[in-house]
């Protein structure tokens, strides 16, 4: 492998759209370590958008398959295409011999992910899974508190990652299709239940409701699960596009204190609108006035409680992780065991939802 020999590893990013724009590649970019060698994408603007701020050397191919002709020019292959095509690329990928990240959900379903991961066991080979929250600010702040006992035993975990978005959007993330992997469940519900495993660990039990509310809509767009975990904590976790107030992105509830945080991790806005890491401003830094508060007996909007400061968002620290662990042969940041166990949820939740049951695990 190139990055064997201290030059860096040439990675392949298979898709352009917001996935691969927005995130992969800026961050791939920014990693010491890694560069951005191959685009694939057919579509002309895209490649123009992609030399633009990556530089004339910047190669492209117009599919997957014209990677695994030049398997050898590659060191890892970053899969942030549409959700139904994870597993044909991932596989592929794997069996011309090269390392996979792939955009969460990895899968369709978990014995999906669990065949996926087999396959790379078999080649001695790494598949990741993209799930970038696990490095948002309010996340890491939160696993600090626990991790003091700042809160306590924890007992409730509500977590919300709501919209207001009353008109559809169209386009695959919204369809209808089962085939598609589209809906909310699968793509911000996969960021909310993996988070909530990373924290308080399996899940015991799903409920989930689910519901498609605008007009147009195919795909559910206001969904909520509930999961006890082994451990006896309690999630509630909330994904809508139809949230007419946004409630708090964390409120979480321990036998000592109670933390709530209010508002978004800066890093995608800051990504969308051209920002980079390593810039000349510090990245994930947010405002004093959106730190959440820790503190019991009264509500944190009238000032109960204690500021928290809010640790700096690093999804970056992906990325550099990832290099490690093909470099140095450092841990997998995010495995798909791992992802595949969120997916068991997800799974769990769906039939939930169509059938009115709690479902065991």
């Amino acid at each position: 492998m190139t990055g064997m020999t201290g030059t860096p590893l040439r990675v392949g990013l298979v898709g352009y759209g917001l996935a691969g724009s927005v995130f992969h590649a800026p961050l791939i970019a920014s990693t010491e370590g890694l560069t951005l060698d191959t685009v694939v994408t057919s579509n002309p603007e895209r490649q123009e958008q992609a030399r633009a701020e990556f530089g004339d050397g910047l190669r492209f191919a117009a599919t997957p398959d014209d990677l695994w002709a030049r398997a050898d020019e590659l060191d890892l292959i970053v899969i942030a295409s549409p959700n139904k095509t994870h597993v044909p690329i991932a596989t592929a990928a794997l069996k011309a011999g090269l390392p996979v990240v792939v955009d969460k959900p990895i899968a369709g379903t978990a014995a999906e992910a669990r065949e996926l991961a087999a396959l790379a066991d078999e080649r001695g080979l790494l598949l990741s899974v993209f799930q970038n929250r696990r490095w948002d600010n309010d996340f890491l702040t939160l696993r600090g508190l626990i991790a003091k006992g700042e809160l306590g035993d924890v007992q409730r975990f509500e977590s919300r990652f709501e919209r207001w978005r009353p008109q559809p959007k169209g386009g695959w993330r919204e369809s209808g299709d089962p085939a598609e992997i589209g809906g909310l469940l699968y793509d911000l519900g996969s960021h909310v239940v993996d988070q909530a495993l990373v924290l308080f660990g399996p899940a015991a039990s799903v409920y989930a409701e689910s519901d498609i509310r605008r007009p147009g809509a195919a795909a559910d767009d206001d969904t909520f699960i509930a999961i006890t975990h082994t451990s006896g904590v309690r999630s509630h976790l909330y994904v809508s596009a139809t949230t007419a107030q946004l409630g708090p992105r964390f409120r979480v509830l321990g036998s000592r204190a109670g933390y709530v945080k209010y508002g978004l991790d800066p890093q995608e806005a800051d990504l969308r609108e051209g920002r980079r890491p390593g810039g000349a401003s510090p990245w994930g830094v947010e405002p004093q006035s959106l730190w959440g508060r820790v503190g019991s007996g009264e509500s944190p909007l009238t000032d109960g409680g204690r500021p928290q400061p809010t640790v700096p968002g690093a999804y970056p620290a992906y990325y550099a992780a990832v290099a490690a662990a093909l470099r140095d042969g450092a841990p997998n940041p995010v495995t798909a065991h791992e992802a595949a166990a969120a997916l068991d949820v997800l799974e769990a939740a769906r039939r939930s939802a169509h059938e009115g049951v709690v479902v065991s695990l």
